[in-house]
């Protein structure tokens, strides 16, 4: 086990909605664990795959972590192997938190949530209250019983609208942005078709997201072969048109901690000490990009030729 990944046990498994179960995560000598912000999810290693999930507790609590996990019928295997074989008492090996989708400073918030999408906006809806500010959480869902943490929402003081499906059609986005102020953010978590959506109605300098998948793109046809020193493992690869650096790594020999492959989730997030990277993820800022000085490699690539990489 790595200094980056944590041994943890079930501590306790809770029913959140139809189809939606809480993990509650503990060290095995009930020592603290590595601190949180809204906003962070963990890579939990889950029968041979490794898959994100927001942390949805409370980071004051510095004993435990809590996960919400959805039972999705398409899943790959992460959620079905939680829903059928993960039960309180068995170890956990997990990542530190990490966070790409932070709790900035603003005037105000409006939280907008799909489905399971509702997680880290939890966490974050339980900061804007615990700072005292003015936030608003717009939650969508396919019915009542499948939306969760709705009891510990409506204690948090703010004002909260549940919109279930079956009964009030999708969220009215137009609605909910309408009368923003000129301090306030917008958070948003959930499907693509949601975050699609609310990136057409909302200023970008305005809208925080957090993604679930990479939206759907056509291919552009100009990939070129280019090759990568790995600089840490002492080796160099090329990476041919069509296949990723991380499938390239992965085919010398070098082990790199990845799981949506999409782009959408920073495990392999690598440091870039030479080159320019031609950045294709949706989790880099545009100030990030600029900088070069990380990348995603399950989808990025080269624009200069060559990339000297911390691998």
């Amino acid at each position: 086990m790595s200094d980056d990944t944590l041994r943890l046990i079930v501590h306790r498994m809770t029913w959140e909605a139809d189809g939606v179960l809480s993990v509650e995560l503990t060290h095995p000598d009930g020592k603290p664990l590595p601190a949180w912000t809204p906003g962070a999810h963990l890579d939990v290693h889950l029968g041979g795959l490794i898959r994100q999930y927001s942390l949805c507790g409370d980071p004051g609590e510095s004993d435990r972590y809590r996960i919400g996990v959805l039972n999705e019928p398409s899943s790959r295997g992460g959620s079905r192997f939680v829903h059928t074989q993960l039960r309180p008492g068995r170890e956990v090996v997990v990542s530190r938190p990490r966070n790409r989708f932070e709790l900035e400073d603003a005037d105000s918030y409006l939280f907008v949530a799909g489905g399971i999408g509702i997680t880290p906006l939890l966490a974050m809806a339980r900061e804007a209250a615990r700072r005292g500010g003015r936030w608003r959480l717009v939650y969508g869902g396919r019915s009542r019983a499948s939306m969760a943490f709705t009891a510990e929402l409506a204690s948090l003081g703010g004002e909260v609208t549940l919109v279930p499906q079956d009964e009030l059609g999708h969220i009215d986005l137009d609605a909910a942005l309408a009368g923003l102020s000129d301090g306030a953010l917008v958070y948003s978590c959930g499907p693509e078709p949601l975050l699609a959506a609310v990136e057409q109605r909302c200023p970008a300098g305005r809208l925080r997201l957090e993604r679930f998948s990479a939206p759907v793109a056509e291919p552009t046809g100009d990939e070129a072969a280019f090759e990568v020193e790995a600089r840490r493992s002492g080796l160099t690869f090329g990476v041919a048109v069509g296949r990723s650096i991380l499938d390239a790594a992965e085919d010398a020999g070098i082990g790199v901690d990845s799981s949506c492959r999409e782009g959408v989730c920073g495990s392999c997030e690598t440091r870039v000490l030479e080159g320019e990277p031609e950045h294709r993820d949706f989790l880099l800022s545009d100030a990030e990009r600029a900088t070069g000085g990380t990348m995603m490699i399950c989808v990025s690539r080269c624009a200069t030729g060559r990339l000297v990489l911390d691998l």
